[in-house]
């Protein structure tokens, strides 16, 4: 059974995609940044924006019948390497105990300059 999830934000009709799709026993969440999609407010520190993304992610694994803890994969993709560390310490606070495989890249850029993280990850259900 596949089932899409959105967040309501207007990129995801926009440019055509899901938040997350959820096929069987496994949730596919899709690259996260650090709005606050409340607000549409991107804050300026990368570990703020970090601490954003992971609230998106939780919300979306809740509505999928899934939690954080059940994260199996993620990868982070930074804008600069000054900001792997600051992104990885909220990442080891989230995952600490849980330990998803997970890479770190550091590409030219994301779609809007204010973003600098964006985070997906792969989930089992149940």
């Amino acid at each position: 059974m596949r089932r899409l999830i959105t967040t309501g934000s207007p990129f995801e009709t926009a440019f055509g995609y899901s938040r997350a799709v959820v096929d069987g026993d496994l949730v596919f969440v899709s690259g996260t940044t650090g709005y606050d999609y409340a607000t549409m407010i991107m804050p300026e520190d990368v570990a703020d924006q970090a601490h954003n993304i992971f609230k998106t992610i939780a919300g979306v694994l809740v509505e999928a019948g899934s939690s954080l803890d059940q994260v199996v994969r993620a990868q982070y993709f930074v804008t600069d390497r000054a900001f792997c560390e600051p992104v990885l310490r909220v990442c080891g606070a989230v995952f600490g105990a849980i330990r998803p495989a997970a890479g770190i890249y550091v590409v030219a850029g994301l779609l809007k300059p204010e973003m600098k993280v964006e985070i997906e990850v792969t989930a089992r259900r149940g």
